[in-house]
């Protein structure tokens, strides 16, 4: 990637939310999206700066002019931002934006990495990025999955988020960003302090991103728990035959109306089945150490996490 400069566009985004993924980043796009000081494009997720993952940078964007364009409604709003999950896993999206914008604002989501996975697999099977039917033969796929075996057999975009243990190691990522910015720069968000003072994280980071901390929003709910009902139809749905491909255009205003009612037919939101005990107690041990570089680094205890009960 060359450089990119400001000239490139009227407005740049000058602040990130890096991800981990279902930590409360689409729920946090949603609210500060919502401030009339800050401009959030429609669309998240564009992984314009991860090189790495060239799966995962949707293709409508991994040209400089198309990712700018993204931002071409932001006007008078004081920040402007996106929202990319897998930056914070890139080995060199943290550097890539140092080079963009050296003085950027850099959102950090975290959570326990038990919990984290445990909803990533899950996330992953209802996009049919992952085809094994349990979380346990995920995590032992692994080794296979870096040496290019058991892979999905259909739609898998980006073959590294199925490492799993490799997506949760935290404070090897976080670290990444601190070699690139000043913690003054960073600001990271605890899971549990999201689900448990939802406003006062809000405020928070209004507060470090220097904008009106006394707005407020509606704190909905976002990606919750889903389902599908049929996996036929999921795989129709998200990988739709040749046939219907070579149409494309010419179809698009009868099939976008089907698409839409076969996708509310097939969806369903339900509580997650809980972790097997076991397992749980012994991701729990395997990530001890992880949490306790991560505790180290943040000068927070969050050693609970991995507390065997």
């Amino acid at each position: 990637m060359g450089e990119i400069t400001s000239m490139t566009a009227t407005r740049k985004p000058d602040f990130f939310i890096i991800g981990a993924p279902k930590c409360g980043t689409s729920a946090m796009y949603e609210y500060l999206k919502a401030h009339p000081d800050i401009f959030m494009p429609a669309y998240k997720e564009p992984h314009f700066f991860a090189k790495d993952f060239v799966g995962q940078r949707h293709e409508r964007f991994r040209k400089e002019a198309d990712y700018f364009a993204l931002f071409n409604a932001a006007h008078g709003e004081k920040r402007v931002g996106e929202a990319s999950v897998w930056y914070l896993y890139s080995r060199c999206a943290a550097e890539e934006i140092r080079r963009f914008d050296p003085n950027a604002r850099i959102i950090a989501m975290l959570r326990n990495p038990v919990d984290m996975l445990y909803s990533l697999y899950h996330q992953l099977y209802y996009t049919r990025n992952e085809d094994l039917p349990t979380f346990e033969d995920a995590l032992a796929a692994e080794p296979d999955r870096k040496a290019g075996k058991q892979l999905p057999s259909g739609l898998c975009i980006m073959v590294e988020s199925l490492y799993y243990r490799e997506t949760a190691k935290f404070s090897e990522q976080l670290s990444r960003y601190f070699n690139c910015f000043p913690r003054e720069q960073m600001h990271v968000i605890i899971h549990d302090d999201l689900r448990d003072d939802t406003p006062g994280v809000y405020r928070r980071t209004l507060e470090f991103l220097d904008v009106d901390a006394n707005f407020t929003t509606d704190f909905a709910p976002v990606n919750t728990n889903k389902y599908y009902r049929n996996e036929r139809i999921q795989d129709f749905l998200l990988m739709p035959p040749a046939w219907i491909m070579r149409l494309g255009k010419a179809i698009l205003p009868v099939a976008r109306p089907i698409y839409w009612k076969l996708r509310a037919v097939n969806h369903t939101i339900e509580k997650r089945p809980p972790m097997n005990p076991e397992l749980r107690a012994q991701l729990q041990r395997e990530f001890l150490p992880e949490v306790e570089r991560l505790s180290e680094l943040l000068n927070r205890d969050l050693t609970h996490w991995c507390r065997v009960e």
